[in-house]
């Protein structure tokens, strides 16, 4: 038995394409003593194809806690494990955060294998502003929720990157430009890799309205891209201004809000002052 531990290996893989394989990624997998894979039966084609024959166990949202004993003993004998996700870079928007977060608090090597990532293959592509961006994962499934988590983003000045299910994709586009607005800039990236890649840019509102009416835009994987809120120059209330400001114009009043905000912030007070009079419905968006 070593007496030193072993390494999580935390692997990316590709999201389609298989010839975005790296050969780092497929030695590191082939030398690993155990592969921890989110799908044991969809890791099992890709790991097949490479001629990847190191055993295998599921790690998976419904069973990873449950795992982390295991694992961690194993790593703590010395062994080496990689961890994969169905598709992509692991942790992002899928399971392996408390595997990685316990093996740092272990003192236990972990070492990034990077590699295809949907958010950023889309990001890079869409013309968008990239140099910075805000990633949001999956909106919530019910619709009063995901409106409000919109709402919330609402005035965000980077660009927002989300990921959404096929049968979820349409009334999603609608609640976006409803919120956002149907002018605003935006791409869905639908398949990135796959042989029926399709990237289309469009204002949100006919963004959403040419999904919605054609049913092949409704399947595979899908990644939505906003372009943020511009900050005029003077009227920089950003996304963390807004949301102080909301929560504190429901406890005190809006003078002492604007100030306290202003002091957490470091957004002047005037502006605030007058972001809290839109907010509350005393005037219109467009005087200052």
């Amino acid at each position: 038995m070593s007496n030193k531990p072993g390494t999580l290996y935390v692997v990316a893989t590709p999201i389609g394409n298989l010839e975005d394989m790296s050969p780092r990624a497929v030695r590191v997998l082939s030398e690993a003593d155990l592969i921890a894979a989110e799908d044991t039966r969809h890791s099992g084609t890709l790991l097949r194809h490479f001629g990847i024959g190191r055993p295998v166990v599921a790690v998976h949202e419904h069973n990873e806690r449950e795992m982390l004993h295991q694992l961690l003993a194993r790593l703590g004998e010395g062994q080496s494990i990689a961890l994969i996700s169905d598709a992509g870079t692991p942790l992002v928007s899928d399971p392996g955060f408390s595997l990685v977060h316990a093996a740092r608090l272990a003192d236990i090597p972990v070492v990034p294998v990077p590699g295809p990532c949907a958010a950023i293959a889309a990001l890079s592509v869409s013309g968008l502003p990239s140099d910075r961006f805000v990633f949001e994962g999956f909106p919530p499934a019910k619709t009063a929720a995901r409106r409000a988590r919109f709402e919330n983003l609402r005035t965000e000045p980077r660009t927002l990157i989300f990921y959404e299910s096929a049968h979820r994709i349409a009334e999603s586009l609608d609640d976006m430009a409803s919120v956002f607005g149907r002018d605003r800039p935006s791409m869905l990236a639908r398949e990135i890799t796959k042989q029926f890649e399709t990237l289309h840019d469009a204002p949100l509102g006919e963004l959403a309205d040419w999904v919605r009416t054609d049913a092949n835009q409704q399947r595979g994987e899908m990644v939505v891209l906003v372009q943020g809120l511009p900050l005029a120059a003077g009227r920089e209330v950003d996304a963390a201004a807004d949301r102080t400001m909301r929560v504190l114009i429901g406890a005190l009043p809006l003078k002492q809000a604007a100030l306290l905000a202003a002091r957490i912030t470091g957004v002047k007070k005037s502006l605030l002052y007058a972001h809290g009079l839109r907010l509350a419905g005393h005037q219109p968006a467009g005087e200052e």
